[in-house]
């Protein structure tokens, strides 16, 4: 059962405007890689659903970090289908998040009040969501869809919209700034926040630096 209530993820993702993305099979690597991500500032966490067992790492890390960062929201990432929502949500997700929208996946979300955010390429997909109740919409990809010009031009009309952008997002101040004032709510990033060689090299003091150098980029873009 989520730890944290809806307006509580929401807010939290707002207020800090940044959600890293991540999976590892080895349930140590994610557990070390959060706890970084955790010493660096973040407080809304994203696990993908992407490999064989993830649900197991997945359990095993939200019961450890229940202990080790109290205040880390975790949600789980790459859901497509209510089966898998319901899986997740029943070991501890706080948000779902998907590549897609799926209205059933919505339903059930919204009977646990959890926080579904599901990926969309079009003004007409994020209106959709939104009718079912998601407040939260994810574009992705974002850099392929038509990068900070889509986020606001889609809000020039539907000012309301909340927006998450995964996908073409950066560590870096001007990436970081064309999405923050074009009116996102905040970012989802992944590989570049976890490069696959500082990853295996273990350098999570890497990690803690680069995520409190990204908000500080956001922050600024915010004033």
């Amino acid at each position: 059962m989520a730890r944290f209530n809806k307006i509580e993820v929401l807010n939290v993702m707002k207020s800090t405007g940044m959600v890293p993305v991540f999976y590892n099979k080895d349930v140590e690597v994610a557990k070390n890689v959060l706890k970084a991500c955790y010493d660096g500032g973040v407080r809304a966490f994203e696990f993908t659903n992407r490999g064989d067992f993830a649900q197991d790492v997945f359990a095993e890390l939200v019961k450890w970090a229940a202990k080790e960062c109290p205040d880390m929201i975790i949600g789980i990432g790459s859901i497509v289908d209510p089966a898998t929502a319901a899986l997740y949500i029943q070991l501890g997700a706080n948000f779902i998040v998907g590549p897609l929208f799926n209205p059933e996946v919505a339903k059930i979300c919204n009977r646990r009040l959890i926080p579904y955010t599901p990926g969309c390429g079009s003004v007409s997909e994020i209106g959709f969501a939104q009718e079912m109740g998601c407040d939260l919409c994810k574009v992705f990809p974002a850099g392929n869809v038509g990068g900070p010009s889509f986020v606001k031009n889609v809000k020039a009309p539907m000012p309301w919209s909340m927006l998450m952008v995964t996908g073409g997002v950066e560590p870096t101040k001007e990436n970081l700034t064309a999405w923050i004032k074009a009116g996102v709510t905040c970012v989802g990033m992944g590989s570049n926040l976890f490069p696959a060689d500082v990853v295996a090299a273990k350098n999570w003091d890497w990690i803690i630096a680069k995520c409190k150098e990204a908000f500080g980029y956001i922050e600024e873009a915010r004033k």
